[in-house]
């Protein structure tokens, strides 16, 4: 089993590639945190055999939990099989759902995260809620407010503020007040944007699970979407992260496109665990 450490926009990643094992990984958050104490990263992934699709992609946060989705991490695990495949487009099941990928022309990878989910039930949260405008505010440290945020699952849960300065917001401090908040039953990814524009915003996340990270794909995309429900940007826009630009769009047919650059360090050893063992 190979693996390696890439990234993508800066958001970091360790891929097992486990596609050749006869049976699925079984890792603990122990095991997780101890890979992530050699290796630092945001998510742990794992290509997988699946018998209908391509591969199937497992994920991992960096404090061990699995979760259901991340958009980098799915770009970065298609890139990685693109580059043994004459193919131009692949599929992978994941536990948020289907994904499609495709190599565009330009070399890089755009993957399909499906239709986002807006229902207070589906996100979830825990109290019946508008989801496009929601009743919650979050009370920053020196005074002012952040309120009325969208929400939206894009496989894993988000809540986006609008900000007019995303750089001046104490991220590190209310991320995880947000993030453990009662109202989100899953915990949630908080997301910070300040729009430029009908198709420019300019984003930071607060990954749960992670921290705050030079990108978060599945936090772009719900970024577009629920800034478009709030009628401030259009349905297609460029994504500013800390780590660079990542591409959305929200298609007619409801489905959402996340594209944008991967980088390959090269492969990694692990530590010596059973579970990693070809």
């Amino acid at each position: 089993m190979k693996t390696y450490a890439m990234n993508g926009a800066g958001n970091a990643f360790v891929l097992l590639d486990a596609r050749g094992r006869g049976e699925p990984l079984s890792l603990t958050g122990q095991q997780v945190r101890a890979i992530h104490a050699r290796h630092r990263f945001d998510q742990l992934l794992a290509l997988e055999a699946d018998p209908v699709a391509d591969a199937r992609l497992r994920v991992w946060n960096a404090d061990g939990g699995e979760v259901g989705a991340c958009g980098n991490g799915a770009r970065a695990a298609a890139w990685l099989m693109f580059q043994a495949s004459a193919d131009d487009a692949l599929t992978m099941s994941s536990a948020g759902g289907p994904l499609a990928a495709h190599r565009r022309r330009d070399g890089r990878v755009e993957v399909d995260l499906g239709r986002p989910r807006l229902d207070w039930s589906e996100i979830p949260l825990s109290r019946k809620m508008d989801t496009v405008a929601m009743d919650y505010a979050v009370d920053l440290p020196g005074g002012g407010r952040l309120s009325r945020p969208g929400a939206v699952s894009m496989g894993n849960p988000h809540v986006v503020f609008e900000v007019e300065d995303v750089v001046a917001v104490p991220i590190a401090e209310i991320g995880p007040q947000i993030e453990h908040d009662p109202l989100f039953p899953e915990r949630v990814n908080a997301g910070f944007a300040q729009v430029r524009g009908p198709r420019s915003i300019r984003l930071r996340v607060w990954e749960r699970g992670a921290g705050l990270t030079l990108a978060c794909g599945t936090g772009a995309c719900a970024a577009l979407v629920a800034l478009h429900r709030q009628g401030r940007v259009e349905r297609e826009a460029a994504i500013e992260a800390d780590g660079g630009l990542l591409g959305v769009r929200w298609a007619a047919d409801d489905h959402v496109f996340l594209s944008g650059p991967v980088e390959m360090q090269g492969e990694i050893e692990l530590p010596e665990l059973p579970e990693l063992a070809d």
